[in-house]
């Protein structure tokens, strides 16, 4: 079994900033990427960011100058967000895609998902 938990949601002020975490545990050998998703009210749910153990990054368009994904060798991934605004608030996602055994299929594993509100 593979487990991805997040943490660092919450309620913060338009302008403010929060940083998400998120650790990988389980039966791992191998992280190929890891990200996040967000799904606000009413909307489906989308990329904000993703890294590549190479190190390359993807940032949705609205946030790529507020937002920085960073990941390390113990598994976790972080998500820097600053100048948020009232369109950032959603349930935000970690997503890794992961390989249980060398040569092995990738398997895309989710968080249980962390509430991030905007609001003054």
């Amino acid at each position: 079994q593979v487990q991805l938990v997040e943490s660092g949601g919450g309620l913060v002020q338009p302008g403010g900033s929060l940083r998400l975490s998120c650790a990988a545990s389980g039966n791992i050998f191998s992280i190929n990427g890891m990200g996040w998703y967000r799904q606000g009210p009413g909307k489906q749910r989308e990329l904000v960011a993703e890294i590549r153990t190479s190190g390359r990054t993807k940032y949705k368009d609205s946030v790529k100058d507020r937002f920085t994904i960073s990941g390390d060798n113990a598994r976790n991934t972080y998500l820097e967000m600053n100048s948020l605004t009232p369109e950032d608030t959603a349930v935000y996602y970690c997503h890794a895609g992961i390989t249980r055994a060398p040569g092995g299929a990738e398997y895309h594993y989710w968080g249980q998902g962390t509430q991030v509100t905007v609001s003054s």
